[in-house]
């Protein structure tokens, strides 16, 4: 088993690499459309306060942030080092949009994701397969993550969490991140393999997250109704056939309409698909 995971006979990447491919995987994210409430390089979706500049400011200035946290990772940093660069990060995002959140969850979650590639790179000397960075993020940071869970978030999605009790994005993280490894990277995969175009492949694997995810952003926005409907709304499109389908582009386009008109907006969902793209850029493409 062990020898199927290390992908031998590929050259190691550099946490430079795997920094990149996080900004990458996030345009990955950006540029897909259509697209639930979300924003994309031709609509705002439910957003009134951001649009694509706002996400491609947002991306330069986040730039050297991903490649410094592969970097601490392949030092063994502590969570206090990780959780610096993190606030560190967020500050320079807020500073390039004029304080909008653009990529918070990105932030936090591409962030560890990036660590735990450098943790893997570090001790395994081997391009760290999915398995190796779930079990990675857990092994070094896991305690603190399920201890940063239990403490009271100010953070809309955090409040949301705990009103609703959802799983928040930290105790997504102690359990390292379940829906990603689960749920998120299986459907990019598949997808791929059936043949689907990349931008039908990841819109896919955006309805299946939307089908699980605990999205603290529609609880926020509409309560459990909003949470609610926005799962039942992609389940209804996996079950008639997904992108797939000979409609399945009008179909996903009517969801947009939809959520846009609720003004529902699955951020969760969109940090997950980001990671899952960035899944793929490391650790299965050439």
């Amino acid at each position: 088993m062990k020898s199927a995971l290390l992908h031998p006979a590929r050259a190691l990447p550099s946490t430079g690499h795997i920094g990149r491919a996080a900004t990458l995987a996030l345009y990955d994210e950006l540029s897909l459309t259509p697209k639930p409430g979300l924003v994309t390089l031709v609509d705002r979706g439910s957003h009134d306060d951001m649009d694509a500049h706002s996400f491609m400011r947002s991306l330069f200035a986040l730039r050297s942030y991903f490649p410094k946290m592969a970097q601490a990772g392949s030092q063994g940093a502590s969570f206090p080092v990780l959780e610096r660069l993190g606030i560190e990060a967020e500050q320079r995002m807020l500073a390039a949009t004029g304080g909008i959140n653009t990529h918070r969850g990105a932030v936090f979650m591409l962030g560890l994701l990036c660590a735990a590639g450098g943790a893997v790179l570090a001790e395994q000397a081997c391009i760290p397969g999915a398995a190796w960075l779930r079990e990675a993020l857990c092994r070094h940071w896991g305690e603190a993550l399920h201890q940063r869970s239990l403490r009271a978030s100010a953070l809309p999605g955090g409040i949301a969490a705990r009103r609703h009790g959802l799983r928040g994005a930290s105790q997504e993280a102690a359990l390292g991140f379940p829906v990603l490894f689960e749920t998120a990277v299986p459907a990019l995969a598949r997808a791929h393999a059936s043949g689907l175009p990349a931008p039908l492949a990841r819109l896919e694997a955006l309805f299946h997250i939307m089908a699980v995810l605990d999205d603290c952003n529609l609880a926020h926005r509409a309560g459990m109704q909003g949470l609610r409907h926005g799962q039942d709304a992609a389940r209804r499109f996996l079950q008639a056939g997904g992108c797939a389908h000979p409609e399945g582009l009008s179909r996903a386009q009517a969801i947009c309409d939809d959520f846009v008109a609720r003004r529902l907006s699955p951020g969760g969902a969109a940090d997950t698909l980001a990671a899952a793209c960035w899944v793929l850029r490391v650790c299965e493409r050439p």
